[in-house]
């Protein structure tokens, strides 16, 4: 039997990768810092930036040049939400589901004109968002409510869905309900659904802890008629469709928060140095230099975790269980991270005068959504024990 293939040492990185990395660290602190508080405050996404977004290659990294995308590949989708995330977690979780989760179904489960139709706009125009949850089903995501009904090749929807990101900007939704309620998750079913779609209307925004700039909405479907050729797969695999997509959503949740966790220690050493107390910089005093060790040793640890599973995704290899270490344990160091940058900084650090605050509010979503942490460990297990 030959040997699986194994990832190359995890954090050095091909003069690709490297230059796309370094590409985008230099956009988001450019061009996205300076706008992370007011977009905050806020509650909104700057349109202009969005647009940035798309002019700039980040909304269709893993498309092919074929559909107008960049031809890259998932390693450099974890890079640029990872990059982007250590300066706003709102900007990364908007090109996070972009990739991995919207232009990732359509990629692996779209006929060729489905294909043709939908690539190009979502890599040059359209944000896309991923419609899966329900008031009565969160972590059991398959419980759903919302119904889809075959009306003479025409589907019905009717139903539901709560906490969609992306869902105030965009224009094509990966929508998933049940065909055959009887069959249980066999019934479930995925569609593309454009939003001027007849019977179909965006509901009431959250008002969030953290990544405020980020929209999370809900849907409403009333009778909304969707074409026979906006089916995605086939009846009843829509399961298969989610599941094997948020295993790749979870590592891209871990690159976020790992991002931010770099994000929260870069500020921390930056006060750190320059803050004095008992006549020298805090930085002097060896419990702050322990804590600020503590803090570097746990970020690498989580993107050593996040690029092996992204490398194995790559490979074809098996991830499920490293997608779900990933995301736990980086969710974890974000929020303990967060949380030490806060305390090094001290009453300013908590204040919106620094960007730690706001880094330790967007921190707490990690643990959330995509696989709540004790998903991800009931994951972990399952994996170990089979």
């Amino acid at each position: 039997m030959e040997p699986a293939l194994l990832p190359p040492a995890l954090t050095v990185l091909g003069d690709e990768d490297r230059m796309f990395r370094d590409a985008v660290r230099r956009y988001a602190r450019e061009q996205v810092a300076p706008l992370s508080r007011q977009m905050d405050e806020a509650g909104a996404f700057s349109r202009a930036l969005l647009r940035h977004f798309f002019e700039n290659g980040l909304m269709g990294i893993e498309i092919p040049e074929q559909y107008g995308g960049q031809g890259g590949n998932f390693f450099q989708c974890i890079l640029a939400i990872e990059e982007m995330a250590a300066v706003d977690p709102a900007a990364a979780v908007i090109i996070d589901v972009q990739n991995t989760l919207v232009n990732n179904v359509v990629l692996r489960w779209a006929t060729e004109e489905q294909k043709t139709k939908y690539l190009p706009r979502l890599a040059e125009e359209s944000l896309g968002a991923y419609a899966l949850s329900e008031a009565g089903s969160g972590s059991d995501a398959f419980a759903m409510a919302t119904t889809a009904r075959d009306e003479l090749g025409t589907w019905v929807l009717n139903g539901r869905k709560l906490w969609i990101t992306n869902s105030a900007e965009a224009a094509l939704f990966v929508v998933f309900a049940n065909a055959n309620p009887l069959a249980g998750h066999k019934g479930i079913t995925a569609f593309m659904v454009e939003r001027d779609t007849p019977g179909f209307t965006i509901g009431r925004k959250e008002d969030k802890l953290g990544i405020r700039a980020s929209s999370t909405c809900e849907l409403i479907f009333d009778n909304c008629a969707i074409p026979a050729e906006n089916l995605l797969g086939v009846p009843g695999k829509g399961y298969k469709i989610a599941m094997e997509t948020l295993n790749e959503g979870r590592i891209a949740i871990g690159a976020q928060m790992t991002g931010l966790a770099q994000g929260a220690l870069d500020h921390a050493l930056a006060y750190a140095k320059q803050r004095k107390q008992f006549g020298k910089a805090i930085a002097e005093f060896q419990a702050v230099q322990f804590d600020l060790a503590r803090m570097a040793v746990e970020i690498e640890a989580a993107r050593l975790l996040v690029y092996n599973a992204a490398r194995l995704r790559d490979a074809g290899q098996p991830f499920i269980k490293e997608a779900a270490m990933a995301k736990y344990y980086a969710a974890e160091i974000a929020e303990r991270v967060a949380s030490k940058a806060v305390e090094i900084h001290g009453g300013v650090g908590f204040t919106k005068d620094y960007p730690v605050e706001k880094l330790y509010r967007d921190a707490k979503i990690g643990r959330i959504y995509e696989g709540t942490a004790n998903i991800q460990l009931l994951t972990i297990a399952r994996t170990l024990l089979a």
